[in-house]
This record gives C-alpha cells, structure tokens and sequence, in this order.
C-alpha cells in the first residue's frame, strides 16, 4: 500500500504542495514549460507490511487529499501554473485508471481540522474517519464495509434490471475482469454523454407544473433568508434574486452544469439557492416538501422514482449512511443529521483514517492511551496523547500523522505544536 499527501500549502502562499516519500520533506513543484511533466522527486510514501508505522508530518494544507493505492503507485503529473494533474477515474487513457485507488479529503488550518469521505467520483475503497480532540471526544464516520464495493455493484445491477436506465453502467471492471470501482452518475455521463439522457424529464416537469401556482420556499440558511419562487414564462423564478430554467439530469447528477453552473448571474444568494434545489433533486424531494430544505426527513430521500439510486445506494451501503455521494449531499435541515461524512474541530488530537473495512472504532482510539508501531493482528492502536482536557494550543501550523498498515492501511494523524 502506498500514501500520497496533497495539497495547497496555507503558510507558502497556497503553493501546491505534496509530501515527499520520506514523510517529512515537502515537494513544491515549479511550473513547467510543458504539460504533464513528471514529478521531479519521488512521493509515494510505502507503508510497508500490515503492522509497520510510519509517521509524516505536513504543514497547514487548503484542499488537502491524502490517496491510497493498493499494491502499486499512483501517477501525478505537473501543468505550468503550476497545476497538479491527479488520477482519473474518468479518463481510460490515464495511467491510473486501471489500478486500485481512493481518496478522502481534509483542509488543516489555524481554526480546525476538517476531513471528510467523498464519493462524489466514485467508489473504490472502503475508507473510515475517527477524529480524537484534546477534551477526549470523538466523532466517526465509518465508510463502506470491507465488501462494500460488491455490495453497491450488486445493488446497481439490481436498480437497472427493475428500471433499465444504465446503472450497470456505472460499475468498472479491472482488466482481469474483478470490481475495479464504481463511478458516479455524472462521471458516468463524463465518460458516456448520452448516459441517463432524459432520465429525469418526467420529475423535472411534474416539479415545473406543481410550482406554477404553489410556491417554492428555499432557506438558504444564511442572511438571505427564505425567498420563495413559482414558475413564471417557463423559469422558476425568485423576484428579485433570479431565475431557474429546467435542469437535464446532467445538470442535477452534476450540481454544477445548465442553471446551476456559475455565471456573472448568479450571485452567492443564487449559489445557495441552486444548492438547495439541486439537492432536492437528487433525493427526488421537491413534489413532497415546498419548503427546503428545513421540511425535509431524511426517511423520504429517495423515496420517490426517478431519483439518484447511486446516492441512495451509497448511502445505505455506508455502516452508519454518511458519505458525500453528490457534490450538494452536506445540504441539510438546520436541525438535521449530517449526510455527508465529515468530521471536524478546533482542538485535535488525533485523525484516524482506515482503509480496508476495519472501520476505525471510535471507542477503540478513546480508550488507548500507547503507541503500537508492529502489531499484525491489532485492530485499533494510537499514539501517546496528552491527558483528556489538555488545553489546546493557540496556534498550530504542523499536522504529524502516523501511518500503519493493518488490513490494506491504518492512518494515523495527531497535532503537533507550533
């Protein structure tokens, strides 16, 4: 198994920054003269037989992604600017796309550590979070089991033998024919255009029909209030704030493309608005709550065809149902559940992230209190912490995280001070 740490590096003027396989050297590339230049230095961070440590330590990063690959490497290439060219699991030509590999994402500032799980791409390898703070709480996110992957594909099969509208088509096979990933509806339509063509026709009428004379009330959870909407000349349409044409499924599974792509028009009022409404697409909640998304029950997402059977899928596949499975998936009731599988705080003392299904015990990392650097058979382990309620420093601009492979990949992460 092999690590990679990515990001923009906060305190070097956002400097693209990636971590150097020692763990502890970070790589700045320059911009090149040409596109796709290699690194200059090697980054592939191995983590060495189940059991082993190994400890990196990185400075605050913005758009922090830190990528697992199972038995090989992962290639990255460098565009002038510089600009980082990472796997696709889109693009059949790319030199990662027939090997095994995932991502979750983090961004570890002055004010907090925030690291999520995502399958806005697609879905490969379980991936579990636990985050420790120095008052002893803990928050987990617990990932897809270690037979995940089987598990949605089977589903998706399933889905497209009641309905036919190209599920199955989302499953990517490795060259020797076994579960390689499964993408996402809108990497779907990036790899196939005419994939889900007209998919949500009917709904997205049945939506533009009902609020032709029932309005829509959005809360955009900030100081924008709830502005309402109803049909007007064929766009739904909010006095003051903007407007809305029909979105294809394209536009919907993408959350970023036709009325909900950025333009000079639409504002950040528009942004939050769109956000919302997109959302509710996905879980297909529009004609059964006017008011989003503070009247929406988590117990309805998905309830109505057609609807987003990949989200829907991911989600009741993921151990406790958290995961980002579209880009708009942290939408919520101010007073709801979280869907999306983040963790964060001010004060941390340690990130646990795990890979392979092991599922990173919350429980298990609260309770031990000493380092376990070679322990094969060890289901949970973690560095030496300070005492529970410790107070936190006022600033830190270090991250150390202690890597260990047990079962695919144990990833260790605790704070250092400034």
């Amino acid at each position: 198994m092999n690590a990679y740490i990515t990001g923009q590096a906060i305190n070097n003027n956002n400097a693209l920054f990636l971590l150097q396989s020692d763990g502890k050297t970070p790589y700045y590339p320059a911009s090149p003269s040409a596109n796709g230049t290699p690194l200059a230095v090697n980054c592939a961070i191995s983590l060495g037989a189940p059991g082993s440590t190994k400890t990196v330590t990185i400075p605050q990063i913005a758009g922090g992604r830190i990528w697992f690959c199972v038995n090989d490497t992962l290639t990255f290439l460098v565009n002038p600017g510089p600009g980082l060219v990472e796997p696709s699991s889109s693009a059949t030509a790319d030199p990662n796309y027939n090997k095994s590999w995932d991502f979750c994402e983090f961004t570890f500032n002055s004010s907090q550590l925030f690291a999520n799980i995502t399958y806005v791409d697609f879905v490969a390898l379980p991936v579990a979070l636990t985050l420790l703070n120095t008052s002893g709480a803990t928050q987990h996110v617990s990932g897809i089991p270690a037979n995940g992957l089987t598990t949605v594909c089977n589903a998706l099969t399933a889905q497209n033998q009641k309905d036919n509208a190209g599920w199955n088509k989302l499953i990517v096979p490795s060259p020797s024919g076994a579960l390689l990933r499964a993408v996402s509806p809108n990497t779907g339509i990036v790899m196939n255009s005419s994939l889900f063509s007209g998919y949500y026709t009917s709904y997205v009428n049945q939506v533009w029909s009902h609020y032709t004379n029932t309005p829509l009330t959005i809360d955009t959870q900030a100081s924008w209030g709830s502005p309402t909407a109803t049909v007007v000349g064929g766009l739904l349409t909010f006095q003051g704030v903007g407007t809305f044409a029909q979105p294809s499924a394209r536009d919907i599974f993408s959350c970023s493309t036709g009325p909900f792509a950025a333009a000079a028009t639409n504002t950040d009022e528009m942004g939050a608005i769109g956000a919302r409404i997109a959302a509710a697409f996905n879980r297909s909640t529009l004609l059964l709550n006017a008011n989003q998304p503070e009247s929406e029950v988590a117990s309805k997402y998905y309830s109505n065809s057609p609807t987003n059977h990949y989200a829907r899928i991911l989600h009741a596949t993921n151990l406790d149902g958290k995961g980002y499975a579209f880009p708009y998936d942290d939408v919520a009731p101010s007073n709801g559940a979280d869907q999306s599988g983040f963790v964060n705080d001010g004060s941390p003392q340690l990130l646990t992230v795990t890979v392979g299904g092991a599922n990173a015990s919350a429980s298990a990392v609260a309770r031990s209190q000493t380092p376990v650097t070679s322990a094969p058979t060890s289901t949970e382990s973690t560095p030496a912490r300070p005492e529970i309620g410790t107070p936190a420093p006022a600033k830190r601009t270090t991250f150390a995280f202690k890597l260990m492979s047990c079962f695919g990949l144990r990833q260790k992460a605790r704070t250092q001070n400034a």
